[in-house]
């Protein structure tokens, strides 16, 4: 029995992407499909350098080829391609070449919100993504402390290139442009006019995800981005202690009635374990991350426990995606960042419907 170039996109049409719930042909996923003597190839196009089911797929993918009767060979090539969420509405500002700006917030500050967004964009980054990050607290710039080995922004004209960071990490800072002990006082107007410089003077590039770390709570500089920069959403970190949770959801609910999409919660020290018994100690509670999540209906995106290794690598500038690659601390953080670009594939296609 031949082999067809329909047989093979029938068989293709049984492997629905899990998050998406979507065949990988109707999503457009299978790319220069050639068939020949029975031999099979095919570019499969995932959603994401960062997809969290991306082995999966991929082996459901090459079985369902290799189920017709008389395929001899099979040969994938596995690449991705960052659909763009970003859209520019009215009175917003056009962000050309950025197809994904993620917001990183929380209700209050001490939850751990700017090593989580550090890390995340170094996991994307890891993965493949043109990744960028901006520090978009105006008075406590944590970033240039958290990141030890970066460059310089570089000024040309009336345009300023980002730092350069590991991985390529493309990092902007109001902290890189002035002492580190020398205070910012401005006034609201200022902060704002600030964060909308950071995406109109700055030469991004081309980049699949800038993830923007906000300062805590729902001052000037959120109201701001979320006013004027189009956002493909927002992340709220929160520790599972009542208060924290409490707090965290007012910023939920602002973003909420700004028309930002919310991506998930990422619920930070959510334990400690101990590392001579193995037993967990809920030193701030537990579950307040997945409460807080059920009771909004949105997704919890991830739990990570209170690990030494990252509050060293931010007391030294080494993040631990960096420094500890291998350690559980830097696993976890590589599935949150997975399950965020999944979430992104997700709204991306909500609003492409």
């Amino acid at each position: 029995m031949s082999v067809t170039e329909n047989s093979v996109l029938n068989a293709l049409r049984k492997v629905v992407d899990p998050e998406l719930r979507v065949d990988v042909v109707s999503m457009g996923m299978i790319k220069d499909l050639k068939v020949r003597d029975g031999h099979v190839s095919f570019t499969l196009v995932l959603t994401t350098p960062a997809c969290p089911f991306n082995e999966q797929i991929t082996k459901q993918v090459r079985e369902a080829v290799e189920s017709i009767p008389g395929v001899k060979s099979v040969e994938i090539n596995v690449t991705a391609r960052v659909v763009a969420t970003s859209k520019s509405m009215q009175n917003q500002i056009r962000v050309p070449g950025i197809k994904n700006i993620i917001a990183v917030a929380s209700g209050k500050g001490g939850v751990g919100k700017s090593s989580i967004a550090l890390n995340l964009a170094l996991a994307l980054a890891e993965a493949g993504a043109k990744t960028g990050l901006l520090d978009a607290d105006i008075y406590g710039p944590t970033i240039p402390k958290l990141l030890r080995e970066i460059s310089l922004p570089q000024v040309t004209g009336n345009k300023i290139a980002p730092a350069i960071g590991p991985m390529g990490l493309k990092v902007m800072s109001i902290g890189l442009l002035i002492s580190e002990d020398t205070p910012v006082i401005w006034r609201g107007p200022l902060v704002a006019n600030a964060i909308r410089q950071m995406f109109t003077e700055i030469e991004w590039g081309e980049l699949d995800y800038l993830i923007v770390d906000l300062p805590p709570g729902t001052g000037d500089a959120s109201l701001t981005l979320a006013q004027i920069i189009p956002l493909s959403g927002v992340i709220i970190v929160t520790t599972p202690q009542a208060a924290a949770v409490t707090i965290a959801m007012k910023a939920l609910r602002m973003f909420e009635k700004l028309g930002v999409p919310i991506i998930g919660i990422i619920e930070n020290m959510s334990y400690y374990r101990c590392q001579k018994c193995g037993e967990k100690a809920y030193i701030f509670g537990n579950g307040g991350g997945k409460l807080a999540a059920d009771h909004i209906g949105v997704p919890l995106i991830g739990e990570l426990p209170l690990f030494p290794e990252i509050m060293l690598g931010g007391d030294e500038g080494e993040p631990v995606i960096i420094a500890h690659p291998s350690s559980e601390a830097a696993n976890i953080l590589r599935h949150i960042a997975k399950n965020v670009a999944g979430r992104i594939s997700v709204l991306s296609k909500s609003e492409n419907k």
